[in-house]
C-alpha cells in the first residue's frame, strides 16, 4: 500500500523534507493534493483536517497516512519512517539522537519562515516589510552561523566519520540538511556566498546527497517543484545581504 502525503500544492514547503526521504528510499507514495479525483486534491486534505468526529486529526500539514494511521509534523513523520525506509539506525538511543537533530532543523526552519513573516502569518509580507528587514538582518548575522556552525561541529564529531551527520549510513537528517542548504541559497544568495568554504563538511554532505541516484533523478523530475515566494524559503532581494 502506498503512503499518502498531504501538503499544500504548488510549494515545496515543509512537505519537501518528507518527499526527499520517500524519494531516496524509492517508496511508493501519493502526493494527494497534486492529484485529481473525488478522494484527491486539497479538498481531501481539508476534509481530514476538519473531521470533527476524529480524535487524531492533524493541526496542519504535512501529515502522512499509512493505512489507517495518521502521523503529523515533519520530525515525527521522519521518526516514524526512518526505520521503515532504512534511513535511521535500528537502536533506540541512536534514533533519539537523530530525532533531536531533526527537531533542531525544525527550529531552524521556523526561524527561516519568520524572516518574511516576523509579526503574524495572517498578514501579507507587504504588511510587515520593515520588520522583516530587521529580522532578516539579525537572522543572517546571528542565526545562520549559529545553526550551520552547530551542524558542522556535529559532523566533525561523528565518531564514524564525516560522510554523514550521524553514524556511517545515510539518514533522513542528511537529506533534510541538503534541503536546508538548498533553501538558504535560494532565499539568501548574498548571505550564503562563500558558505561552502565556511562549512566544508556541510557542503560535502550536500553534494553527496545531491549525487545519490534517486535524489538526482527526483531533482530533475517534475515532482520537484521550484522554490518560489509562496513557500518557507523565499527570495526577497531587499531581505538579502552579505553576511
Amino acid at each position: 500500500m502506498a503512503y499518502e502525503l498531504y501538503y499544500w500544492d504548488g510549494i515545496q514547503g515543509r512537505g519537501e523534507f518528507v518527499r526527499l526521504a520517500l524519494e531516496e528510499a524509492g517508496a511508493s507514495y501519493i502526493d494527494v493534493t497534486r492529484e485529481s479525483g473525488s478522494d484527491r486534491g486539497t479538498g481531501a486534505m481539508m476534509k481530514i483536517m476538519e473531521d470533527s468526529a476524529s480524535a487524531d486529526i492533524p493541526f496542519a500539514p504535512p501529515f502522512l497516512k499509512d493505512g489507517d494511521l495518521i502521523v503529523s509534523h515533519v520530525a515525527n513523520i521522519l521518526f516514524y519512517l526512518g526505520a521503515k525506509l532504512d534511513l535511521a539506525p535500528k537502536h533506540d538511543t541512536a534514533r533519539y539522537v537523530l530525532n533531536g537533530l531533526q527537531l533542531t532543523i525544525t527550529d531552524f526552519v521556523a526561524e527561516v519562515h519568520d524572516t518574511h513573516h516576523p509579526i503574524a502569518t495572517s498578514l501579507y509580507y507587504e504588511d510587515q516589510k520593515e520588520e522583516a528587514k530587521a529580522r532578516s538582518a539579525e537572522f543572517i548575522k546571528e542565526r545562520i552561523p549559529k545553526f550551520l556552525g552547530y551542524f558542522e561541529r556535529v559532523i566533525a564529531n561523528n565518531p564514524k566519520g564525516t560522510a554523514h551527520i550521524s553514524g556511517d549510513k545515510l539518514t533522513y537528517v542528511d537529506l533534510s540538511l541538503f534541503q536546508v542548504l538548498e533553501g538558504l541559497r535560494y532565499a539568501f544568495p548574498k548571505a550564503m556566498k562563500g558558505s561552502e568554504k565556511q562549512y566544508p563538511l556541510l557542503q560535502a554532505l550536500h553534494d553527496m546527497v545531491e549525487q545519490r541516484p534517486n535524489i538526482a533523478a527526483y531533482l530533475k523530475s517534475d515532482r520537484r517543484l521550484a522554490f518560489n515566494i509562496n513557500g518557507i524559503f523565499r527570495h526577497y532581494p531587499e531581505l538579502d545581504q552579505a553576511a
